[in-house]
């Protein structure tokens, strides 16, 4: 099945526009896990198995895997497998930001989409064609190009005109012509009308969203620009707000009640 079907039915099984972001940082993780071999992969399970009815896709973020090591990434292995076996209606983006060029980018989408076995990735567009090309060639998958990231400084550059337009715009209109199925986009929550601008080019397109939570985007703005003519097909990340809902031995149920209220809180105001 490819990701656009799975996307396409968990929307409807989850009735969930949540992206659980599973960016584990061992210091905030209670004190009981911390004795475990394998306490990223515990963790990330906690989580997973108490969410798993709430969230329309989960989104490792490999930097937080790398940043352990080979072991840490060891544990990225462990929960990638652990979701595909238990939990293979719910696509997984591996959200490791790639941007290079010839076999390198190559490369990078066969490690994404075989090895790590990722339903979809996350990819800077910003090296032209050429450079996506080697993830868009995995006909299955999803490929997520940023376009408008949501943080402060990102109109430094992403908003530098290019004639009379935002350049971030600019080459969305020129991704947009390329009119390829299996694409995705990135605009952050944080700025609702360039999400409405790009929802207008991309309308059937799945979007990926950050922003809401620890950066405190408006939740009724950035649902009613990203989503499609059906009140679908883009998924809002949370990572750290339903993570750390609590770190004591109770985490994962916690993490439960945050991601169903942050679930209960787009739906009401998808339409």
């Amino acid at each position: 099945m490819g990701t656009a079907q799975k996307f396409a039915n968990i929307f409807e099984k989850n009735n969930s526009l949540l992206c659980i972001g599973l960016d584990p940082e061992i210091a905030k993780f209670p004190k009981s896990l911390l004795s475990k071999s394998n306490a990223i992969f515990s963790f990330n399970k906690a989580i997973i198995d108490a969410t798993y009815t709430l969230t329309a896709t989960y989104k490792p973020n490999i930097a937080f895997y790398e940043a352990y090591g080979l072991d840490g990434l060891k544990q990225l292995k462990l929960t990638m497998l652990y979701l595909q076996d238990k939990y293979p209606e719910i696509p997984v983006i591996l959200d490791a930001k790639r941007g290079d060029i010839g076999n390198t980018a190559k490369m990078y989408a066969k490690s994404i989409y075989e090895y790590w076995g990722a339903d979809a990735a996350t990819v800077f567009p910003y090296l032209g064609y050429d450079a996506v090309e080697p993830f868009l060639e995995y006909k299955d998958k999803l490929t997520i190009l940023l376009l408008k990231t949501s943080n402060p400084n990102s109109k430094q550059f992403q908003d530098l005109m290019i004639n009379k337009e935002p350049f971030y715009y600019a080459m969305a209109k020129k991704i947009a012509a390329w009119k390829k199925q299996n694409l995705g986009v990135f605009v952050g929550a944080t700025y609702p009308k360039d999400l409405t601008r790009i929802r207008k080019l991309f309308p059937r397109a799945i979007m990926l969203s950050a922003g809401i939570g620890a950066q405190d985007a408006s939740v009724k703005e950035a649902v009613r620009a990203g989503v499609d003519s059906r009140g679908r097909n883009i998924v809002f990340n949370a990572s750290r707000s339903i993570l750390y809902a609590s770190s004591g031995a109770d985490f994962a149920r916690k993490a439960q009640d945050e991601a169903e209220k942050l679930r209960d809180l787009f739906n009401k105001y998808r339409k």
